[in-house]
């Protein structure tokens, strides 16, 4: 079966199945989830833990081996894998689809992964996995959720946060929800039992949001100019290259393109950047895609070398010419 981080919970109060995947990209949701399994499997009387790194073929080895030999004192356990990359190989797929047909009723298998990529999703080890346990696929919460997650986190943790100290909170911790949650405890000690403001918040929390250059693309289609910026300036202070950036909004400025002329896909894999490239469409009349492509072989210049002139300065222009933003020249 299939399940979700939300829908974990209420699935372990009612079994515990002799299987778990659990995959993404998001560590704080990932951990939780993993926690959740092992604190129920422990409730069951699973009471040992043996954890395995798969970094090499022969890692699997160990497994099988401590798959094959019963604990000294018979005791049940949580045996855990923790895969380096969603793809094991061949003899990696193998063993998980032999453990998981074979399965010991002593042992539960919890297994961890990065986020699963279509042909992985399609494995025989993650379908073998949906016929005798569940695989938790664990998704990003993204920034028109955020708001909504922090309130939920808040009301579990007893925490009183205004409407717009959430907003700020969602703002400085966007892409990086373990800071989001350190910043809620450590305001849970600093003002228990009160209603926080947004000017608490800005005193107490560091700004820790953290982006990538496709939330960046996604606001400059949406046309969110003061966002993309916000985006842009966090990407530098963490050191992303320029011709990663540079990269980016060149590909979202093809695909303007290529979508305004029919000869792009309407709505890429991501839904939400689908939207966004819907959004740039319609304003893609008032883009100059001449004027644009100057931009980016400008920056391009600046950044190999061969022009003066502050590349991240350029980047900002070419970001804010997507946006239909008017900016000085």
């Amino acid at each position: 079966m299939k399940l979700t981080s939300d829908s974990l919970a209420a699935h372990l109060g009612e079994r515990l199945l002799p299987a778990y995947l659990v995959s993404g990209d998001e560590p704080l949701l990932t951990g939780e989830a993993a926690d959740a399994v092992r604190v129920r499997a422990r409730a069951a009387g699973f009471t040992e833990r043996e954890v395995h790194f798969i970094e090499r073929v022969a890692d699997w080895d160990d497994v099988r081996a401590s798959a094959a030999n019963l604990s000294l004192f018979g005791s049940r356990r949580v045996l855990e894998i923790r895969l380096a990359t969603g793809k094991p190989g061949v003899g990696g797929n193998a063993a998980l689809v032999a453990l998981l047909g074979n399965a010991d009723p002593g042992t539960v298998l919890l297994m961890l992964a990065p986020r699963l990529d279509r042909d992985a999703q399609n494995a025989e080890w993650v379908r073998t996995v949906e016929k005798h346990g569940a695989w938790v696929q664990v998704w990003p919460v993204d920034v028109a959720r955020l708001v909504g997650w922090l309130k939920a986190r808040c009301l579990k943790m007893k925490l009183d946060l205004s409407d717009e100290a959430l907003k700020v909170l969602a703002a400085r911790t966007e892409g990086n929800l373990l800071a989001a949650h350190q910043e809620l405890v450590k305001l849970a000690l600093l003002a228990p039992g009160q209603t926080i403001t947004p000017q608490e918040v800005l005193a107490s929390v560091a700004d820790s949001a953290r982006f990538d250059v496709f939330q960046l693309t996604e606001s400059a289609l949406a046309g969110d100019a003061a966002r993309a910026l916000r985006m842009l300036a966090g990407l530098r202070a963490e050191g992303t290259e320029a011709t990663l950036v540079l990269w980016a909004l060149n590909k979202s400025l093809r695909d303007v393109w290529q979508a305004r002329a029919g000869g792009g896909p309407k709505a890429p894999a991501w839904q939400r950047q689908g939207a966004a490239l819907e959004r740039a469409v319609q304003r893609a009349p008032r883009l100059s895609f001449a004027a644009l492509a100057r931009r980016a072989e400008r920056a391009d210049r600046v950044i190999k070398g061969r022009a003066p002139g502050d590349a991240w300065n350029e980047l900002a222009l070419l970001a804010a010419g997507i946006c239909a933003t008017p900016v000085l020249r």
